[in-house]
C-alpha cells in the first residue's frame, strides 16, 4: 500500500489550490490528488459564462495543464471515487478497492447538484448544470435546438437563461420565487434584472414550479403547479447544490451544514482537514459559522488548507467575494449578501450602476453588492470587517 505525506480528495477549485498551499510550506512531500472527473482541475464558473458565450475554450479554463503537476510532484488518480476514510489507520479506499495511507487528507469534494424529485425528474434529458460533461452535453445540442426550459432562477440559471438567449434560443424560466435571483439582490434591483430578461424575450414563468416531466414528439414538456405547460428542446435545471459529506460521516468527523472545521480548517481529526463547498466554517469577519459556495472561496481556503497540513497554522480570515455577468448587468458581491437582511442600493445611475449594503439589525455591514462599480472590492472588505454601526444615511457615497 503506498503512502503519500498529502492526501487531497477532490480534484476541483479547492484541491487544486491545496497543492499550492502545500508547496509554500514543504517542497518535498509527496501528493496525491483524487478526482471523480477525469479531467484536470478546472474553474467552474466559465460553464455558465465565458464558455456558453463562446469567449473562452475548454482548454482555457484550466486552471493549470498536467505539467503543472508533475513538475511539483503530485500524482494525479482521476476518475477515481474515494469511498471510505478511515481515519484510525490513516488511510482511504476507492472505488476500485485500492488504499493509500496518508499524513494529512483534504477533504475538498465540493458538492453535488440538486435534483428534482418529480415524475421525469431523472430523465437523461434533464440536465442538472455543475460539471464540463454537462456543459460539453449542452454545447452539443445548441445546433439542433430552437427552444429551451431553465429551472431555477438562482446565478445558474439566470446565467445559462442569458447565455441560451445570447445564441438564440427561445428560453422558459420557471422559479418558485416572485423574482429571479431574489434570495441574493434588493428587490428592486431584482425586478429591473428580471424586466431587462423579459424584454429580451425570455417568457419568465415565476411563483411556480415543475410537478412532471416527460419526452413527447415534441420534444420535452414540463407540467407545473399552476397548471402550466412548457415545451422545450432540452431542459437545464440549476437548483443548487448539497454538500458531499458523506465520507466525512462515514469517517466519524463532525458534520453539521458541512464538514465541521476550526480558524485553521482542521477538522474534529487533527489529521483532516476540508475546504471549499462541502466546508462548514468560522466566518471570522461575520463572526458565526456558515457555509459558502463560491469558487473565490474555495480558492483561497484550499490554499491556506494546504499551508496548515504542511505545517503552518494560519487561520482563515479572509472575506471571499463572488461575481455575475447578466446579459448589460456585471456584479461582484462581498460578503453575506442575502436578500433577508435589511439592505438598500445607493445608485450611481438609477438601474444601471450603484452599491448594494447589507446591514445586521446593529447596523454593521455583512454584505456589499457592487453593480458596475469595479475596483472596491478591498473598500467593501474594509467595511465587513469594521466593528463599526452605521445608518443608510453613512454609507451613502462611501462607496464608488
Amino acid at each position: 500500500m503506498k503512502k503519500y505525506d498529502y492526501v487531497i480528495v477532490g480534484a476541483g477549485r479547492a484541491g487544486s489550490s491545496a497543492i499550492k498551499g502545500v508547496r509554500k510550506e514543504d517542497q518535498e512531500g509527496s501528493i496525491l490528488l483524487v478526482g471523480k472527473e477525469e479531467q484536470v482541475p478546472y474553474n467552474r464558473p466559465p460553464l455558465s459564462k465565458e464558455l456558453l458565450l463562446g469567449d473562452k475554450t475548454v482548454e482555457e479554463i484550466k486552471i493549470e495543464d498536467e505539467k503543472y503537476y508533475t513538475e511539483r510532484g503530485v500524482e494525479l488518480e482521476l476518475g477515481t471515487e474515494i469511498t471510505e476514510v478511515d481515519p484510525d489507520k490513516n488511510q482511504v479506499t476507492d472505488d476500485q478497492g485500492k488504499s493509500y495511507k496518508y499524513g494529512k487528507l483534504l477533504l475538498a469534494t465540493g458538492g453535488s447538484p440538486r435534483t428534482l424529485d418529480i415524475p421525469g425528474g431523472q430523465l437523461d434529458e434533464v440536465n442538472y448544470y455543475r460539471y464540463l460533461d454537462n456543459y460539453q452535453l449542452l454545447r452539443g445540442q445548441l445546433n439542433e435546438a430552437s427552444r429551451a426550459i431553465v429551472i431555477g432562477g438562482g446565478f445558474i440559471g439566470s446565467e445559462i437563461t442569458a447565455g441560451l438567449n445570447l445564441n438564440d434560443i427561445e428560453v422558459s424560466m420557471i422559479f418558485p420565487e416572485d423574482f429571479l435571483l431574489e434570495r441574493v439582490l434588493p428587490k428592486e434591483l431584482a425586478a429591473i434584472i428580471q424586466g431587462d430578461y423579459e424584454d429580451r424575450g425570455v417568457s419568465v414563468v415565476k411563483g411556480d414550479k415543475p410537478t412532471r416531466i416527460r419526452k413527447n414528439s415534441d420534444g420535452l414538456e414540463v407540467k407545473t403547479e399552476e397548471g402550466r405547460l412548457l415545451q422545450g428542446d432540452l431542459l437545464v435545471a440549476g437548483i443548487g447544490i448539497s454538500p458531499e459529506v458523506e465520507l466525512a460521516k462515514t469517517a466519524g468527523l463532525e458534520v453539521y451544514d458541512g464538514v465541521e472545521v476550526d480558524a485553521t480548517l482542521q477538522t474534529s481529526e487533527p489529521d483532516i482537514y476540508a475546504a471549499g463547498d462541502n466546508t462548514y466554517f468560522p466566518f471570522s469577519a461575520l463572526d458565526e459559522s456558515t457555509r459558502v459556495e463560491h469558487w473565490d472561496n474555495a480558492k483561497s481556503q484550499g490554499e491556506v488548507a494546504g499551508e496548515n497540513m504542511a505545517g503552518a497554522s494560519k487561520l482563515y480570515d479572509y472575506v471571499p467575494y463572488f461575481f455575475s455577468d447578466l446579459f448589460d448587468f456585471g456584479f461582484e458581491a462581498v460578503g453575506d449578501v442575502r436578500s433577508e437582511l435589511d439592505n438598500f442600493i445607493d445608485w450611481k445611475k438609477k438601474g444601471k450602476k450603484g452599491v448594494g449594503y447589507y446591514l445586521s439589525k446593529d447596523g454593521k455591514v455583512r454584505g456589499v453588492l457592487l453593480l458596475g462599480v469595479w475596483g472596491a472590492k478591498g473598500d467593501a472588505r474594509d467595511l465587513i470587517k469594521s466593528e463599526e454601526n452605521f445608518s443608510r444615511e453613512d454609507l451613502v457615497g462611501m462607496i464608488g
